[in-house]
C-alpha cells in the first residue's frame, strides 16, 4: 500500500478538483439510507483536505452540490445542507489550524439562509489565511456558468466595456466563478463512474482524469496517493510533441 513517501513532492497537482461520487450507493449497500452515506462522506472529506496540507496542494476543489442535485428528494437535500452547515461550524478551528482559504463557486444564493450564512461566515474567518485555498462547489452546474460568463461578457459588449475583438481566453477566464482559480491539473472521480457530470467543463480543458472504483466513504490516504503517483507517471503535452517537451 502506497504512501505520501511515494510520491515525489516536487510534482504533485497544483491545482486538485474531486468529484466525490457513491455516498447513496454505499449505504444502500449496508442496508441503510442514503444520508448514512453523506454522513460518511464528510468525514473522508476532513481526511483528505488534511491529506492535501501536507501534499502541499495549493488548490482543493471538492463537487459539494450540483445544480442537478436539488431534485433529489427533500429529505436528502435537506440533510445535505444540514450537514453543510454543521460541518463548517466544526472544521473553522482546523482551516485556520492548517491555514487552509475557504471559496466557493456556484449560485450560493439557491442555497437555504441559514447554510449561506454560515457559509459566508467561515470564508470571511478565513480569508486571511495563505495555505491551501479549499473551493466548495455549491449550487453549482458548468453549463450554467458558462451560461453566466456569456451573458455578463454580452452585456459588457453592449455597453461598449468589451469590443468583441478583445474577447480572448483571459477574459472568458475572468468572467467565470473560477475566476480567481488556476485551471484543473488533476480531476479524481470515486464511485468507478467515468463522467464528468457537467463540474467544470472549461477549467479541465486539460486536466489528467483519474477515475476509482471506490466509493467516497471508502476514499482514503493510499488512494489519494496512487491517483497522485498515476498524475505523476502521465506526460503532459498540452499539444505539444514529446520531443518539444525534451
Amino acid at each position: 500500500m502506497s504512501d505520501i513517501n511515494d510520491i515525489d513532492k516536487l510534482n504533485v497537482p497544483k491545482h486538485l478538483a474531486i468529484i466525490m461520487d457513491g455516498n447513496g450507493r454505499w449505504a444502500k449497500e449496508r442496508g441503510k439510507l442514503r444520508v448514512f452515506g453523506h454522513e460518511h462522506g464528510v468525514k473522508t472529506v476532513r481526511i483528505i483536505v488534511e491529506q492535501c496540507v501536507q501534499l502541499k496542494i495549493d488548490y482543493l476543489t471538492l463537487y459539494t452540490f450540483s445544480t442537478e442535485n436539488w431534485n433529489r428528494p427533500k429529505i436528502e437535500v435537506q440533510t445535505l445542507m444540514r450537514l453543510l452547515v454543521s460541518s463548517l461550524k466544526k472544521e473553522l478551528k482546523t482551516f485556520n489550524k492548517n491555514n487552509i482559504r475557504l471559496n466557493t463557486i456556484g449560485n450560493i444564493d439557491a442555497l437555504p439562509s441559514k447554510a449561506y450564512k454560515e457559509l459566508v461566515e467561515v470564508m470571511d474567518q478565513t480569508k486571511q489565511n495563505t495555505g491551501m485555498t479549499l473551493t466548495l462547489a455549491l449550487s453549482y452546474g458548468a453549463r450554467e456558468e458558462l451560461q453566466s460568463m456569456v451573458k455578463e461578457i454580452s452585456a459588457k459588449v453592449k455597453n461598449n466595456i468589451i469590443s468583441i475583438e478583445n474577447i480572448d481566453q483571459e477574459i472568458i477566464n475572468s468572467h467565470l466563478y473560477t475566476h480567481d482559480l488556476p485551471d484543473v491539473d488533476l480531476l479524481i472521480r470515486t464511485s468507478g463512474e467515468h463522467r464528468i457530470s457537467n463540474f467544470l467543463l472549461w477549467q479541465i480543458a486539460y486536466a489528467e482524469l483519474y477515475f476509482i472504483d471506490v466509493y467516497w466513504p471508502d476514499f482514503r490516504e493510499h488512494h489519494l496517493v496512487e491517483a497522485i503517483k498515476n498524475y505523476q507517471n502521465r506526460e503532459r503535452r498540452f499539444g505539444k510533441t514529446s520531443e518539444q517537451l525534451t
